[in-house]
């Protein structure tokens, strides 16, 4: 048997060598439990910057942002493709500035950009020689992709690349009614899926050879279902440094859960490969909406923080408008998110999940090195909390969000009279006081 000690709080510790614990005040001397990480294996390669930026921007943007209704206004709102093509020719986002985008993507704590090169309209950011529905041929005429790409170069920011598979307005595209497609071809249509995979190579290797490295190919849509390994090879051999999602035309590099579809997903104790998960801080549309609802802020960081604490990334998106600005009220929600981001972001980088580390799985864990920090991403009911089977006090108990010392104690709770075992308790944390918000504890054993 263990043989039992007296302790003191981690508070006194700090204060110094004249401190009376409360008689029940005991632990064991065992040490600290160490779990089992389950960190992500990495790629060995240029791509492992995937794992050191873990936090994101999302940029959903095209003509659809002028009726600012749905980044899917042609399908959803059912507008002939004779009505919708004509949005190009009021296409003129004068206010376009990709340093104030990437100002904001920084100032919300975020590490890398994801831009819609192509969505499933069709309408191409970039000045490609395949089509003519693109931002050249408008009265803006500028290749928006090529801007971005020069700010993220000059910046050293990982640059990565949105790209639809379905496309609602090329003849070739073999439209039949299945979700996220037309009803049928329409007039002048040629549907042809091999001519439509020329297309669609050609448009790729565009965006691969003519804007220097990106860092990420994001494929969306890929509706037939497809399997075609050979496209994810030329990316990968003109771009050796990019990811490459799961939704194109083979498993590529990682998996996509989006906003929160995937119960699965949301509640997992550990991903089995490399996973990024997105949200839009709108609550209907990715793209710009003019009368859009949006996520609180607390729901946000919840998300955030259930997926980055489990070794994931995360990729957040704003829809800017007609004219190129980033809605106000969704840059001050990623302002936000960034002070608390900010302030608790080393429980998340360089830092690998612990899951084991204790038995609720209402509480994540992640660790560095003899640092544990705990993720209260689901809330808890009081100012206190058990962490069983941990009987060891730490050194120090810190509440990361603002860096105020906690009360810990390791004794015997009325409730495990049953057990007649002391667990660690951390005391006193402002629930109310932060109740809009993720708390994330700093634990530190010698």
């Amino acid at each position: 048997m263990k043989r039992r000690s007296l302790i003191r709080t981690a508070a006194a510790f700090a204060a110094g060598p004249l401190f009376f614990p409360d008689i029940m005040d005991l632990r064991y001397d065992s040490p600290v439990p160490q779990g089992a990480s389950s960190g992500i294996k990495r790629f060995g390669d240029g791509r492992d910057w995937f794992f050191e930026r873990r936090y994101g921007m999302f940029i959903h943007w095209g003509v659809y942002s002028i009726p600012g209704w749905h980044e899917q206004h042609q399908w959803r709102a059912r507008v002939p493709r004779a009505e919708y093509v004509k949005l190009a020719e009021q296409w003129n986002p004068v206010r376009f500035n990709p340093d104030e985008w990437l100002d904001l993507m920084e100032a919300a704590g975020m590490k890398y950009i994801t831009i819609t090169a192509k969505h499933h309209d069709g309408f191409c950011l970039w000045d490609t020689r395949q089509t003519k529905f693109n931002t050249v041929n408008t009265p803006y005429g500028k290749d928006i992709i090529g801007m971005m790409a020069d700010a993220c170069h000059k910046r050293s920011i990982p640059l990565c690349i949105y790209y639809s598979i379905a496309d609602w307005n090329h003849p070739n595209y073999p439209n039949q009614g299945r979700h996220h497609e037309l009803p049928g071809p329409e007039k002048g249509d040629k549907p042809d899926w091999d001519r439509y995979m020329e297309f669609l190579k050609a448009q790729v290797r565009e965006l691969c050879t003519g804007y220097g490295e990106i860092h990420g190919f994001w494929w969306d849509m890929n509706v037939p279902e497809h399997k075609d390994t050979s496209v994810n090879e030329m990316i990968r051999s003109l771009q050796p440094n990019a990811v490459i999602n799961n939704r194109g035309f083979d498993d590529g590099d990682f998996g996509t859960p989006e906003r929160d579809y995937d119960l699965k997903a949301s509640e997992t104790a550990a991903f089995d490969r490399p996973t990024e998960a997105c949200q839009s801080v709108g609550m209907e549309s990715w793209g710009y909406r003019k009368d859009e609802d949006y996520y609180s802020d607390l729901h946000l960081k919840r998300s955030i923080d259930r997926y980055l604490a489990r070794d994931a990334n995360y990729l957040l998106n704003a829809g800017p408008t007609a004219e190129g600005v980033i809605p106000e009220e969704s840059a001050a929600i990623l302002k936000r998110l960034g002070e608390w981001y900010n302030s608790v972001r080393e429980a998340f980088e360089d830092s690998v999940p612990d899951p084991d580390f204790i038995t609720s799985r209402d509480v994540l864990v992640t660790k560095r090195d003899k640092i544990h920090y705990i993720h209260l991403h689901k809330g808890i009911p009081g100012n206190g909390l058990k962490l069983k089977p941990l009987n060891t006090l730490p050194a120090k108990a810190v509440l990361l969000n603002d860096g105020r010392m906690l009360e810990a104690v390791v004794n015997l709770s009325p409730s495990d009279h049953v057990e007649q075992q002391p667990w660690l308790r951390i005391r006193g944390l402002p629930v109310n006081e932060m109740a809009d918000t993720v708390l994330i504890i700093k634990l530190e054993f010698r």
